[in-house]
């Protein structure tokens, strides 16, 4: 059976939390209120109340939440606090730009390896990462430990792409392509889907645009 989380819209919201948070600290004051963090996000403070308790911490009365002690606390419970290997599969435009991406570096996601079908691509370097062979992609995931992929493929590959990460003994895929990947139930899948947060903001700019909007 699929693990599920039943805490997924709290986590979502977290590292805008934490974003917020990382600003406030440099004011230095040494508690945060949830109403402040509400207001900030446009939130009800009693939802953010809820989604800071799931990471352990509690509030003082009166004072709020210790600052330095609740960026601590998100970042442990969202694993920021450890470093975490990962590959990028595709090393297209997408996944080259994942590989320079400096906010994976700040929460501690390390991508050591990419790898790609394509001979031309193979062999070089891209933001200091190589690019291998995908039939090198078994072996550097057993040597390196390596328990997470992003998976960056054009979709007709997405699939064939993924059997492979699955067969090397990957436990996690954040899927950038369009396709839903079938893989085995404890093999866990975050699809991203870069195209929907952009329908939406079409969809709001157009009303906005339109006579009356």
């Amino acid at each position: 059976m699929k693990m599920k989380l039943n805490y997924t819209p709290s986590i979502r919201r977290l590292p805008s939390y934490l974003h917020i948070i990382r600003a406030f600290q440099r004011t230095g004051e040494p508690y945060i209120s949830g109403t402040w963090i509400a207001n900030e996000l446009n939130l009800e403070p009693i939802q953010v109340r809820k989604d800071l308790a799931i990471t352990g911490i509690v509030g003082k009365p009166k004072k709020g939440y210790p600052v330095d002690q609740l960026i601590a606390a998100i970042e442990h419970y969202l694993g920021w606090d450890v470093e975490q290997k990962a590959i990028i599969v595709g090393a297209g435009n997408l996944g080259s730009a994942l590989t320079g991406y400096q906010e994976f570096r700040n929460h501690g996601l390390k991508i050591v390896a990419a790898f790609d079908s394509d001979p031309e691509k193979v062999g070089k370097t891209i933001h200091g990462i190589e690019v291998f062979p995908m039939d090198r992609l078994d072996s550097i995931v057993h040597e390196r430990g390596i328990h997470l992929a992003i998976l960056t493929v054009p979709s007709p590959y997405a699939q064939s792409s993924c059997d492979a990460i699955v067969a090397a003994g990957i436990q996690a895929i954040w899927n950038f392509t369009n396709v839903k990947l079938k893989v085995p139930d404890h093999v866990i899948v975050q699809r991203e889907d870069l195209s929907s947060g952009y329908a939406l903001l079409s969809v709001m700019v157009r009303t906005l645009s339109a006579p009356g909007g």
